[in-house]
């Protein structure tokens, strides 16, 4: 357990090489576990959901439908972990007919169910914010999605302050000039709550 949580919270800071490492880690220590695949399915979509990032290789399209394939052979133990990997197929299957963002939104759809049916997940909440932030649209200067998303992890913030995902996500929930203000605390908090993350680092940046 504990070295499943710190490959997410690896993989909360966009430490790829490093959460991955950590997955494979969880895997060898209890083959069993269906999540550690999971996870690093969630690395092979390259820097998780984050907004600059452009579409996986499609290598690591590849390595990824076949992480998820291992994680479904495996049979997670609960209905919640069998969710988890199955929204995580929704983003890996066909993505040699289906374009990039069209399975990203449909990530989103699912994480967004997933959230609905465990309201007490607060990992669930935190990735469906990430989720919003990626499939938000340039084109939306309300910044509707951003600011949803912003609102799930403010909450977050709120009873978890030490959270990296939630910091680092915040970042980028706010990274527009007209609402950067707003991401003043979560910059200013995030290299202090990640201290080794090279990308907690760079981020309050």
């Amino acid at each position: 357990q504990q070295q499943f949580e710190r490959a997410v919270a690896q993989l909360h800071s966009f430490w790829l090489k490093a959460a991955t490492q950590t997955f494979a880690g969880v895997a060898q220590t209890d083959p069993a576990c269906a999540m550690a695949h999971w996870g690093i399915a969630m690395n092979l979509r390259g820097p998780v959901g984050n907004p600059f990032a452009g579409a996986p290789s499609p290598q690591a399209l590849k390595d990824g439908w076949a992480a998820v394939g291992k994680a479904k052979a495996l049979g997670a133990k609960t209905q919640r972990e069998r969710d988890y990997i199955a929204a995580m197929e929704v983003f890996y299957k066909d993505s040699d007919t289906v374009d990039h963002r069209t399975r990203l939104v449909a990530y989103e759809k699912a994480m967004e169910q997933l959230t609905q049916r465990y309201s007490e997940d607060r990992e669930a909440a935190v990735f469906y914010a990430l989720a919003l932030n990626v499939t938000a649209l340039p084109t939306d200067k309300t910044f509707a999605q951003q600011l949803k998303a912003a609102g799930i992890l403010e909450k977050v913030f709120a009873e978890q302050p030490e959270h990296p995902g939630v910091a680092h996500f915040l970042i980028h929930s706010y990274d527009y000039p007209p609402i950067a203000h707003r991401g003043l605390d979560a910059a200013r908090r995030y290299a202090g709550i990640a201290p080794s993350a090279p990308h907690a680092q760079h981020m309050p940046s």
